[in-house]
């Protein structure tokens, strides 16, 4: 329920968003992944679970 109603807050508008849930970013037009204050790898989330890099181990540390 609260994220369909930030899904439907952030249509059609520019939203920056900060998410230690990566579930909260997953359906998001582009993330940036940051790791030690550096921008680390940037897409859309299955292109990121693609590339099996920081992302990808993100995600699998928080599906259990």
């Amino acid at each position: 329920m609260v994220q369909q109603a930030l899904e439907n807050l952030m249509m059609n508008r520019t939203t920056l968003v900060v998410a230690h849930r990566l579930s909260t970013i997953k359906k998001a037009d582009e993330i940036c992944v940051l790791h030690e204050g550096r921008i680390v790898e940037r897409g859309k989330h299955e292109e990121l679970i693609n590339l099996n890099g920081y992302y990808k181990r993100l995600v699998d540390m928080q599906s259990f």
